[in-house]
């Protein structure tokens, strides 16, 4: 076992039994605060532990640290070190916060001073540069929601969808961190009876994704199997993969998404490590027709992490919309990723890959309004009385996300964006 995973672990630090970041967890992620530059850290219950701080300190003492390595404004640096550096740091973490530890940050107020701080009172950054940005299509309730819509039930997966984890490449400038409000966005958009016009997005959607971080860089030529996948994967972040639908629907034949994606993508600020949701892992569907052999795998490669989104208006009303889980992904990471690399691309550290639209088989399950809705015809009703077929300006869309087994909980806080007028 994992050493950070104990299930019979608790912190001397006070951690609500309900927090998403219980000391099983310690993700990774970047702070500032309105004293200091941005650095690296975890988190415990409602803390944020400075990572710079405890190395500045000796608490990693015996592990080997590249000087300064905490001291950045992403977490690249640290990543690249490897897998049994990441596994070594946390391992670390967890056992200067448990409660029997024997680490001085116990019982020192000065050091706690210099290393905990606040949730509430710091500013969640970025975690990773990522220069590269891939999204997926891996969701056969979500796709085959999509295809009955606008091809019929019959003919509602394309031919190539269960043979291949299909995806594009999308825009990595533009992936922003939980918080950071998003304009709505302008365009060219055509109606079934109208000529092609410009203006802003009437159709403003969300989808309900989650995104892994690369954690390991590989050549040009390389090609990562499913089963080396794990050790190439940093951990795992909720994605909003905010989409102009209007926009989308004129220009997406025939090379894919573009304008109607590329205006923003929101994450949540902290990392989860794969280490971490390692008790939390379940079988995925059953894959029927059989998958060539470099797609197939061994062992449970999905997550059960319960996903909910919520769309806030102006006024402060909040409506569930959405209650989906990771574990419904027909196309695995270790899939996606071997997928991505087969041909012999190359990917960096902080390179990032989300899931597409995770949407369950319930209608309660359906991770987009262009579903939720049904394109508009089953609008949503808000507790003010007002209703959405999509998104309008004042919304704020937030996606929650957690594991939980045997009392303990892994979470992802939350991802949070508010829509704006257009510019």
């Amino acid at each position: 076992m994992i050493a950070a995973n104990d299930p019979a672990r608790s912190s001397w630090l006070n951690v609500a039994a309900d927090s998403d970041f219980s000391i099983q967890n310690l993700p990774f992620g970047i702070f500032k605060t309105a004293a200091s530059d941005a650095r690296a850290a975890s988190a415990i219950g409602d803390q944020v532990v400075d990572l710079a701080a405890l190395h500045r300190l000796g608490f990693f003492e015996g592990i080997e640290l590249p000087e300064g390595v905490f001291e950045s404004d992403t977490l690249n640096d640290f990543i690249a070190l490897g897998q049994p550096v990441w596994r070594a740091v946390r391992d670390r973490i967890s056992d200067i916060l448990k409660s029997d530890s024997t680490y001085s940050l116990k019982d020192e107020a000065s050091q706690q001073a210099e290393v905990l701080f606040p949730m509430a009172e710091v500013e969640m950054l970025l975690p990773v540069y990522v220069r590269d940005y891939t999204d997926f299509y891996s969701s056969e309730e979500h796709a085959t929601n999509v295809g009955t819509m606008f091809r019929g039930k019959e003919n509602a997966l394309m031919p190539n969808w269960k043979h291949l984890p299909v995806g594009y490449h999308g825009r990595a400038s533009s992936i922003i961190v939980s918080g950071t409000d998003v304009h709505r966005p302008k365009g060219q958009t055509k109606a079934d009876d109208a000529d092609p016009a410009y203006g802003p997005s009437r159709l403003l959607d969300f989808e309900l994704e989650m995104a892994f971080i690369i954690g390991k860089s590989t050549t040009l030529g390389d090609q990562v199997t499913t089963g080396e996948a794990d050790a190439h994967i940093f951990g795992m972040v909720l994605f909003n993969d905010w989409s102009a639908r209007d926009i989308q629907k004129w220009e997406y034949v025939p090379l894919g998404p573009f304008l109607g994606k590329s205006f923003a993508s929101s994450i949540s600020p902290w990392i989860v490590t794969l280490d971490a949701l390692e008790p939390f892992r379940v079988a995925g569907p059953v894959q029927q027709p059989a998958v060539l052999p470099y797609l197939q795998y061994e062992g449970d490669k999905n997550f059960d992490i319960q996903l909910e989104v919520d769309i806030e208006t102006a006024g402060g009303d909040a409506q569930t919309v959405c209650v989906s889980n990771h574990k419904h992904l027909y196309w695995n990471i270790n899939q996606q990723l071997a997928h991505h690399t087969v041909n012999g691309c190359n990917i960096n550290v902080g390179d990032m890959m989300a899931s597409g639209t995770i949407s369950g088989p319930a209608e309660g399950s359906y991770g987009s309004m262009l579903e939720i809705t049904w394109r508009g015809t089953k609008p949503v009703q808000m507790p003010d009385g007002t209703e959405r077929k999509f998104l309008q300006d004042g919304d704020s869309l937030v996606i929650r996300g957690f594991s939980q087994k045997e009392g303990v909980r892994v979470g992802f806080g939350e991802v949070r964006g508010k829509v704006l007028p257009t510019k």
